[in-house]
């Protein structure tokens, strides 16, 4: 059933408000998905905090406009759904990626992070970002190891000189 102009305008204002607060935006093509794959598709994207939507290509160039995903209006042909990542900026190309192993129907035709679009190959490089809770636990790690390798440098004379007592000790019984 097609939109009117009320509804038109209500969409391209309800993408583009989700397009400037993004972090990063996915446009995949869709043809030959179910509609069963379809739902599951948006359960997925509900449960990452992905915000999905199918629009019309005029109507998804109008909502980027004035956003850093206007690099994006170039690649927008044919049947795409956009995804877009909220919090974590890796989210929808993980989202994406992980959903077209088991359907390989749903082709992704380009993304864009930064106000930079990167063709579909570069995928796999956003999609490999850690999510906050990975990145805290890497810096954690980074923060870490110097105090752990000092700790151990400060215990090692101690522990060397417990161990020559005991070496000394059985030469002395043998």
């Amino acid at each position: 059933m097609p939109l009117n102009l009320e509804e038109k305008k209500a969409l391209v204002a309800e993408v583009h408000e989700v397009a400037s607060q993004a972090h990063s935006a996915v446009a995949a093509e869709y043809r030959g998905l179910t509609v069963d794959q379809m739902t599951e598709f948006r359960a997925k994207a509900r449960n990452e905090d992905v915000y999905v939507r199918v629009v019309k290509n005029t109507l998804a160039r109008r909502a980027v406009e004035g956003t850093e995903f206007e690099c994006l209006s170039d690649s927008l042909t044919g049947p795409l759904v956009l995804a877009f990542s909220r919090e974590d900026p890796g989210a929808a190309a993980r989202l994406v990626k992980d959903f077209s192993k088991d359907n390989e129907k749903l082709v992704t035709r380009a993304f864009a992070v930064g106000g930079e679009a990167y063709p579909a190959s570069d995928l796999e490089r956003l999609a490999s970002l850690p999510n906050m809770e990975q990145a805290r636990a890497m810096l954690l790690g980074v923060l870490q190891a110097p105090l752990s390798q000092l700790v151990r440098t400060l215990a090692e004379p101690g522990a060397m000189f417990a161990r020559t007592l005991s070496a000394y000790g059985e030469k002395q019984q043998a």
